[in-house]
């Protein structure tokens, strides 16, 4: 049975909304992980050309989200009291 093949439109919003949920995380190296696993999941399947293979990576991608999103959630009621290193602005001290 075929699946639908998502739009372009719906590939950029779940792109853009995984990118969204990943700064809702206050620790760094969860932010930065996210974003990273959200830039090189697309990357790889940017090539992808049959509908049944797109039509699956993108409800994996949609199922993703999802997770995050519960995460961001998580990670939002432990949040550590103070900051990571990466997190402080630099100061000018010359």
């Amino acid at each position: 049975m075929a699946k639908v093949v998502p739009a372009r439109s719906e590939v950029l919003f779940l792109f853009r909304s995984l990118l969204r949920t990943a700064r809702q995380f206050s620790d760094y190296n969860i932010r930065e992980y996210t974003k990273r696993r959200t830039i090189d999941g697309f990357r790889q399947n940017r090539t992808l050309s049959d509908p049944d293979s797109i039509a699956s990576a993108f409800s994996h991608g949609k199922a993703q989200l999802e997770i995050a999103k519960r995460q961001a959630v998580v990670y939002s009621l432990y949040a550590p009291k103070v900051k990571s290193i990466m997190d402080l602005k630099p100061c000018n001290t010359v």
